[in-house]
């Protein structure tokens, strides 16, 4: 009798067990079971509710194939919330085989306890370790031959393009030798540069024509004779010449002891360079006007 007693109270506090485990069932989500290879990511959920863990379980590594990632809390279009738990496949073997999933036991801060069980999944290569070498199934493919592109429109556009930027560098170069070419006849120094370039270089100093083509592009500038007596005149009218007085002041001296000194001086004087100096002043100024 005693022993059946016993056996009565094991048998009631098992089922006790067993009601009071079934009464709150983990409720998990499994990962598809085959088809992985290197990278994969697989997800376990388990369904927590308006628990929190007390604890996370550990991440990195745990085994030559897996490695676990920080869990993470998901809500679902119910409103019900998930614990998701990642496991990235770090390592495959050679052949197809079997790797699990670790079981898990997590905890909750109400005392909620939690027991996930292994799971299976088979893992593979990417690749095979040898191909068939039948077919067109070999070790290497020959290059890929790309497709021939029309190239007719292309080149036709190229052509356009080309033609378009010749004639603009043509009619640009019309418009700068026109424009060098009015400059030289309507500016005063631009004339007077022509007309001295065409005299010997190493005699034009002894050219009286060359003096006179000076005084001519002055007289022009000033819209009056010009001397040295009206040389202040002269700057004011034209001012981008002033940086050039001391050379016109010297200009005008060794003029008038070379026509009207009683022993004229034919000492070498830098006639070309002064018209240069002055033709060059004139032109950035009209091209900056």
């Amino acid at each position: 009798m005693r022993f059946r007693r016993w056996a009565i109270v094991g048998a009631v506090l098992a089922m006790g067990i067993a009601v009071q485990a079934g009464a709150a069932p983990a409720t998990i989500q499994q990962p598809r079971a085959f088809g992985h290879v290197l990278g994969d990511v697989l997800t376990q959920r388990l369904l927590i509710g308006a628990d929190e863990l007390a604890s996370a379980p550990p991440t990195g590594r745990i085994d030559p194939w897996l490695e676990r990632r920080t869990p993470r809390v998901e809500t679902d279009d119910a409103g019900q919330r998930w614990l998701a738990i990642d496991y990235q496949i770090v390592n495959v073997p050679r052949t197809l085989a079997t790797v699990h999933l670790p079981a898990l036991g997590l905890k909750a801060r109400s005392g909620n306890e939690w027991q996930i069980a292994e799971w299976p999944i088979s893992i593979s290569p990417l690749t095979p370790d040898s191909v068939a070498a039948q077919g067109d199934l070999q070790a290497l493919r020959p290059d890929r031959q790309m497709a021939e592109r029309p190239t007719a429109a292309p080149q036709k556009r190229l052509q356009g393009w080309l033609g378009t930027l010749a004639l603009t560098l043509a009619a640009w170069l019309g418009w700068w030798l026109w424009r060098n070419q009015r400059e030289a006849v309507r500016l005063p120094f631009a004339r007077a540069w022509r007309e001295l370039r065409r005299h010997d270089r190493a005699a034009i100093a002894a050219q009286p024509e060359a003096w006179h083509s000076l005084h001519r592009a002055l007289a022009d500038t000033a819209g009056s004779a010009a001397q040295a007596a009206t040389l202040a005149g002269v700057l004011a009218r034209a001012p981008h010449l002033q940086a050039l007085q001391p050379q016109l002041e010297d200009f005008y001296r060794c003029s008038s002891e070379r026509f009207f000194a009683a022993v004229p001086k034919r000492e070498p004087y830098p006639l070309r360079e002064l018209c240069l100096a002055l033709r060059d002043a004139e032109k950035r100024q009209h091209a900056g006007a």
